[in-house]
């Protein structure tokens, strides 16, 4: 009989747990561990590529950012953009020009210099329309960058990025930014090694085997050991990095358990320091039990649902309304969710820098009944069965079956609930192979752009085939916006057309809830959820203080 990961997790706890019972002076795994400075975190699973350039995923970029580092970093407490690759950088008084000086002992994994040269070839090919990078509209900021991925601009040398010397890098602006050194911590903008690219494709080329063991270069504090598919990604300190000497762990074990009771499970049973989110069902009880190793952090990041506005009846901004009015959120937030979530009315959550979205989409069953019947289905008469797809989480299917059951209630119609492992998922999404799909997005700075920046005609993000040429021009005023309560209008009258048109349809906005042991240091709270690896250490406690 084959075992699946769970059950062989759950295996392996009962038997770790036989051998602490006979055998006291035995370490546990957790304790071993941290002893050998090792982080054990579960990552929920299996990552869709190691590529920094080609994802997006929460899930990706925390093993990518202990493989790669960019210019900026953010600090760990504050979040503000600190050196990187570059020990400084100045900007010109208009605002328009960055000068970046990289550290003359900045190394790729290999020994090698990482060079000005580097970070072009990785900012052309993160430009290359081929590749799809889905994070490409971060770069529109720079001169002609947009007009180089959309083919209209030939030259990448005609664009803002130039390399004066092998030390220095200069990026130029459309316009002025002030997000910008935040924008720069984003793992999108880390180098990527070209050598390694170019031995198995061209610069556009995606999924080629690069990023495995033995064929992967980073800059980053870690270097890839061990990758067992939908297992374990395992990570080891990088002796090349610039700051090796102030890295604090020797390595940090990513395990793909997707299965949240398993997860639980091994997180008491001493088999991890730290867990990727924590079953519904048991957040109330550990808040009531004031369990010491649940964290509620707070958290810039909303779940909502993607619309594929391409097909029918989906194609029909009535129903799309009425399926968004006919959802009670409270009960998603309350009786679903159960961390302290809220309910959410707009894509964006309050208070991106100063902003808070006036139009809303409040329930309003009625409205929606007459919505629906006004588009041709009323009671939901003559409406085709829809497909809801979700990822193979049990948060994402208990939001699903709650979805169903309220449109069923609601507008009588029916919704068939489909699951795909992450990849598989992430995959449908890209293609637009689905009718409503469950979406979430987490702020990669803290801007109103960071959210609504995805659903402009060219984002490699919107994926649901909605255009608005008016939506377009409200956020590209607000990104030429000097004046901040301007931009806010402009982002007010963008969001209200989305919401207006609701190729989305906003559900809550999250708390990020976790379980994480005493003897981790260094995962200070904040609500972009990045936590540098740098900063992190483990240091034993006494077993009194520790999980139960």
């Amino acid at each position: 009989m084959r075992l699946s990961l769970p059950n062989l997790l759950f295996l392996c706890l009962v038997v770790c747990s036989l051998m602490l019972a006979g055998c006291k002076d035995r370490l546990s795994p957790v304790e071993k561990a941290t002893a050998e400075g090792i982080l054990l975190i579960n990552n929920n699973t299996e990552p869709v590529s190691l590529d920094p350039q080609i994802v997006s995923g929460s899930i990706d970029l925390r093993v990518t950012s202990a493989l790669f580092e960019g210019l900026l970093v953010n600090n760990p407490r504050t979040l503000d953009p600190e050196p990187g690759v570059a020990e400084r950088w100045t900007v010109s008084d208009d605002g328009l020009v960055y000068t970046f000086h990289l550290r003359p002992n900045a190394r790729w994994s290999d020994g090698s210099e990482v060079v000005a040269e580097d970070f072009l070839f990785s900012y052309k090919r993160v430009l290359s329309p081929r590749l799809a990078a889905p994070n490409a509209q971060m770069f529109f900021v720079v001169k002609n960058a947009r007009a180089f991925y959309e083919g209209k601009v030939f030259n990448f040398e005609d664009t803002g990025f130039a390399a004066p010397n092998a030390r220095t890098l200069q990026v130029t602006l459309e316009h002025p930014c002030p997000y910008f050194p935040g924008l720069v911590c984003h793992a999108a903008w880390a180098p990527v090694p070209q050598k390694s690219i170019l031995q198995f494709g061209d610069i556009d080329t995606q999924n080629t085997p690069w990023t495995r063991p033995g064929s992967i270069i980073g800059n980053g504090p870690f270097i890839l050991k061990t990758w067992k598919v939908a297992n374990l990604i395992e990570v080891v300190r990088n002796p090349h990095y610039w700051n090796a000497d102030s890295v604090k762990l020797n390595g940090i074990r990513f395990y793909a358990i997707t299965d949240l009771l398993a997860e639980e499970r091994a997180f008491r049973g001493n088999l991890l320091h730290l867990t990727s989110t924590v079953p519904p069902m048991k957040v109330s009880g550990m808040r009531t039990n004031r369990f010491p190793d649940l964290r509620l952090d707070p958290f810039f990041s909303t779940t909502f649902v993607r619309v594929n506005t391409r097909i029918k009846p989906l194609d029909d901004p009535r129903v799309r309304r009425a399926l968004s009015m006919s959802i009670i959120r409270e009960e998603i937030a309350e009786h679903v969710m159960r961390a302290g979530e809220t309910p959410a009315y707009s894509l964006t959550p309050p208070g991106a820098a100063g902003y808070v979205c006036e139009s809303r989409i409040d329930e309003n069953i009625a409205e929606a009944r007459r919505l629906l019947a006004e588009a041709g289905y009323p009671d939901g008469a003559g409406f085709p069965k829809l497909q809801y797809l979700y990822n193979t989480h049990e948060t994402s299917q208990l939001i699903a079956q709650a979805l169903q059951e309220m449109w069923s209630k609601n507008l009588g119609i029916r919704v068939e609930l489909v699951s795909q492992e992450w990849k598989v998922y992430k995959y449908s999404m890209e293609k637009g192979e689905y009718q409503l799909i469950r979406s979430a997005w987490s702020g990669d700075y803290f801007d109103p752009s960071s959210f609504l920046d995805l659903f402009t005609t060219q984002s490699e993000q919107n994926q649901t085939g909605w255009s608005d040429s008016a939506y377009d021009a409200a956020i590209g005023a607000a990104s030429r916006e000097k004046d901040p309560a301007a931009r806010r209008t402009f982002f007010q009258n963008a969001e209200q057309r989305l919401l207006a048109s609701s190729p989305i349809i906003p559900l809550v906005h999250n708390r990020n809830k976790f379980l994480i042991r005493p003897e981790v240091k260094g995962w200070f709270p904040n609500e972009l959820d990045i936590h540098p690896f740098t900063a992190v250490s483990l240091e034993s406690v006494p077993a009194a203080q520790g999980s139960p």
